[in-house]
């Protein structure tokens, strides 16, 4: 009788860190004798970027390291082994796919430039022998069921959110085997320190709106006490734009964001909580963030690159500036507005900002300062924690009038600033005693 063919697979993580619903993990463990696991470290994320900002800065680094050593564990519970490497994937990979004698490759499916540059080197490396097999995980409705042609995808959010709503479902999550103790590799790496990749250690202010650890263990958590210890979920709708605290909204963003925890986790957790305590606008409202979350996903798949153009998906012409002192005065919270500062002094002391902060800072810096809206963005993508390359440059894209608002608005952040901090809650937190 013939033996059967001995086949290994190799699951690559990138923004997928977690083994609850995890299709690139499901498939290696369905079709292969054996897996295993590998992250990277990629050099690459830890440099300077175009505009002088380190491309993950010292928040998002320390979150990651918590996540991946929290996967490692949720691995070896599997029988699984993850090894880490502060290296490249396309130096690395192919040297354990020759040396673990590994047949097929899973990993989630990127869309975006550095991504598929990425790819299109690993791919050259490779032998052809070995199947690489990608597939979309980041999503609440799967691309498959959404569009054959993303070019038709609308332009308008409510156009998408009401037809999606009504045609099309969200999938079950993948469920994950455990495997025998002899599926793990003998093999240990270590993961890198804050120092290992170019930071002193450090520690957030208590006031911190943020002051959760990453991994998948604490997402968990954190999804359970907001539903069901503390059943803040029914009360999201009224207290999202908050501006103090840990419970003014649900904080899951950073989570999503390195795939930590997966959208339909928490859509079919809303979906519990609502069977046994009822729906009401607040638990939807989650699932609406979710949708918006969905649909700067699909722009990015309909418009590729041009989500980091200057003239957006619209190719608008509009002046633009990149003043120095008026970028440096934005960054440091010393503009002439006391909202504006005390938000960008909470993202460059925590690494956290809320959405309201966001659209306000961000207004400013591009309809007030009118500086280049790439430069906050990046800025965007090097501080926050929970920083997603199609939320970050959708959003900014929206509101410099260059991405899918069709009204183009520019914030009135002192009306704001009355309306969402009409006691000086919020600023007197962070600007201290710069004015108070």
């Amino acid at each position: 009788m013939q033996e059967q063919q001995k086949n290994t697979g190799l699951v690559w993580f990138r923004n997928n860190l977690r083994v609850n619903d995890n299709i690139s993990l499901k498939k290696s463990i369905e079709n292969n004798n054996k897996t295993f696991a590998v992250y990277f470290f990629d050099p690459k994320l830890f440099q300077e970027d175009a505009y002088g900002f380190k491309k993950t800065a010292k928040f998002r680094a320390k979150f990651l390291i918590e996540t991946i050593a929290d996967l490692q564990r949720n691995l070896a519970n599997l029988n699984i082994t993850l090894l880490t490497y502060f290296d490249s994937p396309e130096n690395k990979l192919q040297k354990l796919c020759k040396e673990y004698a590994v047949t097929d490759i899973y990993t989630q499916k990127e869309w975006t430039k550095e991504e598929t540059e990425t790819n299109k080197k690993i791919r050259k490396k490779l032998p052809s022998d070995i199947s690489f097999v990608e597939d979309y995980d980041q999503f609440l409705y799967h691309p498959n069921t959404v569009s054959k042609d993303f070019s038709k995808i609308p332009n308008v959010f409510t156009a998408f959110r009401k037809k999606l709503e009504k045609t099309v479902a969200v999938q079950e999550e993948n469920n994950i085997s455990k495997l025998s103790s002899d599926n793990l590799l003998e093999i240990k790496t270590e993961i890198p320190t804050l120092e290992n990749l170019g930071f002193s250690d450090f520690k957030i202010p208590n006031k911190t709106a943020f002051p959760f650890l990453g991994g998948e263990s604490e997402a968990l958590k954190r999804l359970d006490n907001y539903f069901f210890e503390t059943k803040k979920v029914a009360f999201y709708k009224k207290t999202r734009n908050g501006l103090v605290g840990t419970d003014y909204s649900t904080k899951f963003s950073a989570w999503l964001a390195n795939g930590s925890i997966s959208a339909k986790t928490i859509y079919w957790k809303i979906k519990e909580f609502e069977n046994e305590f009822g729906a009401n606008q607040s638990t939807y409202w989650v699932i609406f963030e979710l949708i918006w979350r969905d649909y700067f996903k699909y722009i990015s798949l309909k418009y590729n690159n041009k989500i980091f153009k200057i003239g957006g998906i619209l190719d608008k012409d509009y002046q633009w500036y990149n003043y120095q002192k008026d970028i440096n005065k934005w960054i440091y919270g010393e503009t002439k507005d006391d909202f504006v500062n005390a938000n960008m002094i909470e993202l460059k002391k925590t690494g956290w900002m809320s959405n309201r902060g966001r659209q306000n800072v961000a207004s400013y810096f591009a309809k007030e300062l009118l500086l280049d809206w790439r430069i906050g963005a990046a800025y965007f993508e090097s501080l926050l924690i929970d920083y997603d390359v199609h939320s970050n440059y959708g959003n900014w894209m929206y509101v410099a009038g260059v991405g899918n608002d069709p009204r183009d608005r520019k914030f009135n952040t002192k009306l704001q600033a009355e309306r969402y901090d009409s006691k000086y809650k919020f600023r007197k937190l962070w600007l201290e005693k710069t004015l108070f």
